[in-house]
């Protein structure tokens, strides 16, 4: 970690297109019912802003900006001669670029150039920082930042500090402030301590004239991150930009898009990040995840080394990657608009310690109750108590396993928080009771926006906000007003210290009244259907009209939620939109916690930021009932496993359009590995709930849902492993096995279980990458020896392949139909032997529910370990001991040759069978309590 100060470089290398007025809309859709008014509208504005957008990128606008005025005036001649992949773009407006304008910049220019490249792009000795005062620690290294000229984006801080702290031997923080003036931070809980570290994975170079950083891997000299000739440095009011050279091309993460998960490199891309509520697309989503992993050349073993670089910047950015390739050197560059540079680097060295230790810095996601990984039933338009009364009796008849139904905004009246329809739903207490009577449970949804045209005393939820003082302000200090749902609407400020007050008030309240088990907290980015607000956004703001607007969906900051401008407790909206989710969900996650005083509880949110995970679950968004939005819910759940937030899934089926019986079928499939599993749709299309399908549609997906419920156990530890140790439960083969660091159709459960769903219509095979290793069909138990390439797996109708890795031990429940029943069934524990003989394998147990369950040691942990032919298991915690014991009936044996003469337990002979067909071997009748430790062999 030794620290080199050198001067010169080291050797080594508007728009405005806001929505309509309300009244309009509401004349142009006359006669549709008012949700689907609004959300035409919505997707009507993002095809035509992403049109214009896609027209402005190819071909940016050479008409002078007559308000341009020279900013730069370089010492010396601009040095242009840079290879066209290598070049920083130095007008990242892409509007009104002109020669003149572009070198009053101090930038070159170059308008025949390949698609994507900048025309204008900052040359190779444009001015930076100087570093001075360089001092190394122990714990790590300061300095002194200056410059003397201005850059693209002025008032630039000429004065700033570097302070670099090592925290552990695989992580350190890059820390760029404002001295003098504090800037705004988000309020993450992160690591601050800076530590005295004997044995760094890392080596931090301080470059003085011109200012760089460069961290490079202590055991192969690999570049992880490293400022050299990169995007220059600049640290403006409200421009930030720093960029770092890449490993290899293969590059994860940077959410929320709807991109493959590993991004292609081979053209520009621009990633932005600003919540919006729009259905997911390329530009920015529901959620701001700064965060990346990048694979480098090479590693200790077969695996490559990997790392990851975190920005901790809640303010409106974006992530510009350019090429790489043989004339490419493939870079990432961050640009924010406020804040300062506070940048996390992990240095793994394995994919999968990269994913724990972001875990470790952004907090470990929750546990979530064991009911909750059961089956999820939702639909926007059941409309009245009386179509959900018979979807809920349907799916019960059915037999189809089914734990939790879910209230959309049509249980409430006229779309209110904290309110429910008495006309359409006036039995819906009865209809929770009736679920509880059950053993099933009840989620409703609560948007933040609250509305505020109600007479005064007649709606608590405003009446008590405006009292308390808790909603967002407009630049006057009045209430920020805007539209949504139910009409004109205010915003609590979840980060007001009053908002857990009021927002366990209005929880506590409706609680008596519709006794719910969960939230689903939804249009939080926040959405809103004017724009700014009712009243519009000042146009003299320096915050609602940036000098620089990250290339949003529509190159504006205001379309579709709320002024920047806007007053919170902390700060402004523009420092906190991006967090508005994380902090609903966070105020929310308090609230449950305190009404079902020990119990734990779900919450599932829309938007999401750096550490959700800590507070809630996610879903995808409203997706469309395709193939291709069922195939992209693999990468979204593998970039959600990434950001620590394991508990994901998208709406099976599809949320918008008719899905079909096929398509709905796979997706169930799919969707038993999805962590949260839900079916959802939206107001007009036909029902899609799994009873409300024909033979052989309701047969396939019953089989589907009973392999879920088969699955429980191993979800649960899986949960238990991911709050515990911060692992994603879902994860990219890749983490595991070398040369697959593009395959996303396939996917894992934590290293035990391979998953190859069919995702196009009409098939009935699959094209799957088996592994070099021996694996274990799910269902049948017939082992594979996998070659290290693609084969073809038979795909009815009926079947999802999946495959148990060998070396794995899953403690597997009987189908059920409810998570309640599932508890009470015995345990069959499936051995998977590996090539040597060998398999590990382990269960979480507690009660279900109790959230100091782990803490307060309220739970039993079996380890089960596989040595040749003796299998042991013992309880390395047994904390929860029910009245019965926790019961093994079988236990199967996969894999084994030849068939057995005796097989024990506890020395003791068992009954047995052998399939010769599958070689599976299975020792039945045991009743084994596995709180005791035991042994089970076969001669």
């Amino acid at each position: 970690m030794a620290l080199l100060a050198m001067k010169g470089k080291p050797k080594s290398s508007r728009n405005e297109f806001p929505l309509l007025d309300y009244k309009a809309r509401k004349r142009s859709l006359r006669g549709e019912p008012n949700r689907i008014r609004k959300s035409y509208f919505l997707y009507a504005t993002l095809m035509i802003s992403q049109l214009l957008w896609t027209e402005a990128e190819a071909s940016p606008s050479h008409v002078e900006d007559k308000t341009q005025v020279l900013r730069f005036i370089p010492e010396t001649a601009p040095k242009c001669t840079i290879e066209q992949n290598n070049r920083f773009d130095c007008w990242p407006e892409v509007r009104n670029a002109t020669q003149k304008a572009c070198k009053a910049r101090g930038c070159c220019w170059e308008e025949k150039v390949s698609k994507g490249v900048p025309f204008c792009y900052f040359p190779a000795n444009y001015g930076s920082y100087t570093a001075s005062n360089v001092t190394e620690y122990t714990t790590g290294i300061t300095a002194s930042l200056s410059r003397t000229d201005s850059t693209i984006f002025p008032p630039d801080i000429k004065k700033l500090t570097l302070k670099i702290d090592f925290q552990t031997e695989s992580r350190l923080r890059i820390k760029i402030l404002d001295p003098e003036k504090s800037r705004f931070e988000p309020p993450v809980e992160v690591p601050s301590k800076a530590e005295a570290v004997e044995k760094p994975l890392y080596k931090v170079v301080v470059n003085e004239s011109p200012f760089n950083i460069i961290v490079t891997r202590t055991s192969t000299n690999a570049t992880v991150f490293d400022t050299t000739g990169m995007a220059p440095f600049i640290f403006a009011d409200q421009f930030l930009q720093i960029g770092t050279r890449l490993s290899t091309h293969f590059l994860y993460g940077l959410g929320e898009h709807r991109y493959k998960f590993l991004h292609q490199l081979d053209s520009w891309r621009k990633l932005v990040f600003w919540t919006h509520g729009y259905p997911p697309t390329e530009k920015n989503g529901y959620g701001s995840h700064p965060f990346y992993l990048n694979l480098e050349g090479a590693g200790s073993g077969k695996l490559r080394d990997a790392h990851g670089v975190l920005l901790l910047n809640s303010n409106a950015a974006e992530a510009i990657l350019q090429p790489y390739g043989h004339d490419a050197i493939g870079a990432v560059t961050f640009r924010s608009i406020g804040g300062v540079i506070d940048l996390f680097v992990l240095l793994g060295p394995s994919p999968l310690s990269v994913a724990s230790q972001y875990a470790q810095v952004v907090g470990r996601p929750y546990m979530p109750p064991f009911w909750s990984l059961g089956f999820h039933l939702c639909r926007w338009g059941y409309n009245n108590s009386t179509k959900l009364q018979q979807v809920i009796k349907r799916n019960r008849e059915a037999n189809m396993p089914y734990d939790v139904q879910w209230g959309d905004i049509d249980y409430m009246d006229q779309h209110k928080d904290w309110t429910f329809d008495k006309k359409n739903f006036s039995n819906l207490p009865d209809i929770v009771n009736d679920l509880h009577k059950n053993k099933q449970r009840y989620i409703i949804m609560a948007d933040p926006a609250i509305s505020s045209t109600q007479p005064s005393g007649t709606y608590k939820p405003f009446d008590d906000g405006r009292k308390m003082d808790i909603f967002i302000k407009d630049n006057k200090g009045k209430i920020l007003i805007g539209k949504v749902w139910p009409g004109k609407t205010a915003f609590p400020d979840f980060f007001h210290p009053k908002a857990y007050d009021y927002w366990l008030e209005q929880a506590r309240e409706f609680h008596k009244k519709i006794p719910f088990d969960g939230l689903w907290i939804d249009m939080n980015e926040p959405s809103n259907f004017v724009t700014g607000s009712v009243k519009g956004c000042s146009k003299k703001s320096k915050l609602d009209n940036p000098p620089y607007v990250p290339g949003t969906i529509d190159q504006s900051l205001i379309d579709a939620t709320l002024c920047p401008s806007g007053k919170q407790y902390l700060s402004s909206h523009y420092d906190l939109q991006n967090m508005y989710g994380w902090s609903q969900a966070n105020v929310s996650r308090g609230v449950l916690d305190k009404l079902y005083s020990n119990k734990r509880s779900p919450i599932i949110t829309r938007s999401t930021f750096v550490g959700s995970g800590k507070f809630a679950g996610h879903w995808l968004g409203d997706n469309n009932s395709s193939y291709s939005d069922m195939a992209y819910s693999i990468d979204g759940m593998l970039n959600f496993n990434l950001f620590a937030i394991p508990q994901v899934g998208a709406d099976i089926c599809g949320f918008q359009s008719n899905t079909s019986p096929e398509l709905c079928t796979r997706w169930h499939q799919l969707g038993v590995f999805y962590p949260f599993m839900r079916n959802h749709n939206t107001l007009t299309p036909k029902d899609q709930d799994p009873a409300s399908f024909k033979t052989p549609y309701i047969d396939h997906i019953r089989k589907a849902l009973q392999l879920r419920y088969q699955l429980l156990a191993v979800l649960y530890t899986n949960f238990y492993i991911a709050h515990t140790e911060g692992l994603p439960i879902v994860r990219p083969l890749f983490f595991l096995y070398p040369a697959v660091e593009g395959l996303s159709h396939q996917f894992m459960w934590t290293d035990q279980l391979l998953v190859s769903p069919v995702l196009a219509k009409g098939a009935s095979t699959v094209e799957a990458f088996l592994p070099q290793d021996i694996w274990y069909d799910l269902q049948s138990g017939v082992p594979y020896k996998g070659q290290g390439k693609k084969v073809t797996l038979n795909a009815p109708l009926d079947t999802i392949n999946v495959h148990i890795k060998g070396g794995s031990i899953l403690p597997l429940l009987p189908a059920t139909v409810r998570t309640d029943l599932a508890r009470q069934q015995k345990f069959t524990i499936t051995v998977a032997p590996s090539n040597a003989a060998t398999a590990t394998g382990q269960l979480y147990w507690d009660d279900g529910e109790s959230r100091d369950s782990i803490i307060a040691k309220k739970y039993s942990l079996i380890e089960f370990k596989l040595e040749g032919k003796i299998l042991t298991g013992s309880a390395t915690m047994s904390g929860y001991k029910p009245a019965s014991g926790i019961i093994a009936d079988k236990v199967v044996f996969l894999g084994i040759k030849s068939i057995p003469s005796k097989v024990t337990v506890n020395t003791v002979p068992v009954n047995f069978r052998y399939e010769v067909r599958e070689k599976k071997l299975t020792a039945f009748a045991l009743s084994l309590n596995m709180l005791k430790p035991f042994t089970v062999t076969w001669t």
